[in-house]
């Protein structure tokens, strides 16, 4: 009977928890945009005559890195 009426009494915040995620957001989102970054510069010194496609495509995924890890950190920001 103490314990039910424990957990009731006990009420956790979360927002600890939501700053880790954001944290974890954005860090995995710089992980990302410096992978894209250095394997699109790898490729255009490979083939430098098709600079003008990889730099589109990769200003692209960064754009879909950037809106993932945005999500990421307002769901992790709601309660």
């Amino acid at each position: 009977m103490s314990l039910i009426i424990f957990l009731q009494e006990t009420l956790v915040d979360y927002g600890a928890f939501a700053a880790i995620g954001a944290g974890l957001a954005a860090i995995g989102a710089g992980i990302g945009i410096g992978q894209i970054g250095g394997s699109a510069m790898e490729a255009m010194a490979r083939q430098p005559e098709m600079q003008g496609k990889l730099q589109g495509s990769a200003i692209v995924l960064i754009a879909f890195v950037e809106a993932v890890a945005l999500f990421a950190v307002v769901v992790s920001l709601i309660k």
